[in-house]
């Protein structure tokens, strides 16, 4: 009970319209995942340009704790060698008045910074989210021209 299959050859314009169609698959997926690829390298290095970010602000904060730890022992110092509760008190004054325009400066700095690297974060991010949806369009134009 064999049953032949019938045999029925299959038309050239066919297999050449089913080569074309994978062809341009091909191109198109090849297209998405260059751009993928892109926008992978892309996040890698915004990844490594918050890492230098987040280094300068730990060693500017490192840098100001610094400033601010030798003030105070420099105030321990002076109070040491104070002749009598006035002087106290004025070297206090001094110190307290310093210090409060140093950490006023300083956290002007640290704001500066802060809202600089956010800035450059902000726009990288949106300049990579732009690049990776204008390589996905063109692969998409590419994928309709050809059809």
């Amino acid at each position: 009970m064999s049953k032949s299959i019938p045999s029925y050859e299959i038309p050239a314009e066919m297999r050449d319209f089913a080569e074309k169609s994978v062809d341009q698959a091909r191109k198109a997926f090849d297209g998405f995942l260059g751009a993928a690829h892109k926008a992978v390298s892309a996040a890698d290095t915004q990844a490594l340009t918050a890492q230098s970010s987040s280094r300068d602000l730990a060693e500017k904060a490192i840098g100001y704790a610094e400033k601010n730890i030798t003030a105070a022992f420099d105030l321990a110092n002076r109070l040491v060698h104070a002749k009598d509760v006035q002087d106290v008190v004025h070297i206090q004054t001094e110190f307290v008045k310093a210090q409060v325009a140093a950490l006023q400066t300083q956290m002007t700095d640290f704001g500066a910074v802060v809202q600089t690297n956010a800035r450059k974060a902000a726009e990288s991010a949106q300049s990579t989210v732009e690049g990776a949806a204008a390589e996905m369009r063109k692969a998409a134009s590419d994928v309709t021209k050809r059809k």
